[in-house]
């Protein structure tokens, strides 16, 4: 059964809707690019506090589970390593791109 890569296709709403949101100034892209990466970084901060008060929980001998602190700290751990490998590859696409003769 071959897979007919139409489907995988967006539908003309979609596509509106795309174009409806998509910036259309080079500011407003930047804008955008500028929340979209302030949101991630908050959201890896967020998991990260979260662990945090779950460790500081379990250490004090609150009522938590211990499968759910090592399942916060994984997570936590996880989102960092993962921005931290988007940092690296913006590092090395700017210095590619500083390389570059024109």
């Amino acid at each position: 059964m071959a897979i007919n890569p139409v489907s995988f296709m967006p539908t003309q709403s979609q596509v509106n809707e795309i174009k409806l949101t998509t910036p259309t100034t080079s500011y407003e892209a930047q804008q955008s690019f500028a929340n979209t990466l302030k949101d991630a970084i908050a959201s890896v901060n967020n998991q990260q506090v979260a662990s945090d008060a779950m460790t500081e929980k379990l250490i004090k001998g609150e009522d938590v589970d211990l499968h759910e602190v090592m399942i916060a700290a994984q997570k936590a751990s996880v989102s960092l390593n993962a921005t931290m490998e988007v940092r690296n590859k913006a590092v090395e696409a700017y210095q590619e791109i500083m390389r570059m003769t024109i």
